[in-house]
């Protein structure tokens, strides 16, 4: 999948409107009663980062952005400052965030996972793009400064050795979405002071 490894400007993603979507078929009855179903097991992002244009050089970085990535055709990084880290947002990434699995003496490989838990309901959630450098891993609690790689463009964990048979592997990290332009075309406003604008300029997250 054509994909760039670069983040979209953090400066003008810091006012982007966005969050998960969930696709839910309802089929109402004629008694009035409903039934509902999942089409997506997995939500997906969407953003809206028109909003987070301030300034003329916002625009011109936006639109040379949108250039480089040849409009939908390659996606990129882009970070939802709502939702970037493996805790809570007013905490800092601990080894000891989120569980990625249980060894079993054979799998060196990990995928990072983010958990999000609503009383008895979990829904985990697969992070591919952590940002290189922050990802902290530990084994049964203790922090492992060595015996293993996290692969930035993936968010597979590879250790040198297997943890043992159940062995609880964490990790702590803060990471981007990927996601690609929902358009083709950037709807430019100039006006006669020259200060431009755009309606609208929607992301969408990349899901393999």
């Amino acid at each position: 999948m054509a994909f760039h490894e670069v983040r979209f400007p953090d400066d003008i993603s810091r006012g982007a409107r966005g969050g998960p979507e969930r696709r839910t078929q309802i089929v109402e009855l004629a008694s009035g009663d409903e039934e509902r179903n999942a089409s997506w097991a997995n939500s997906r992002r969407r953003y809206d980062i028109a909003y987070g244009i301030r300034r003329t050089d916002d625009l011109a970085a936006v639109v040379a952005f949108f250039e480089a990535r040849n409009g939908q055709l390659y996606g990129f990084r882009f970070r939802d400052w709502a939702d970037y880290k493996s805790c809570l947002p007013s905490e800092s990434p601990a080894p000891t965030d989120q569980g990625l699995g249980t060894g079993n003496g054979a799998s060196a490989t990990f995928q990072l996972l983010k958990t999000y838990v609503s009383g008895a309901h979990i829904w985990s959630r697969s992070i591919t793009k952590p940002v290189a450098g922050s990802v902290r891993i530990a084994l049964d609690g203790v922090e492992q400064v060595s015996g293993w790689s996290a692969n930035a463009t993936t968010g597979l964990v590879s250790f040198d050795t297997a943890p043992g048979a159940g062995v609880l592997v964490t990790a702590g990290f803060t990471f981007d979405v990927p996601v690609r332009f929902d358009s083709d075309t950037l709807d430019v406003t100039l006006d006669i002071e020259r200060l431009g604008s755009i309606t609208s300029i929607p992301l969408v997250e990349i899901r393999r």
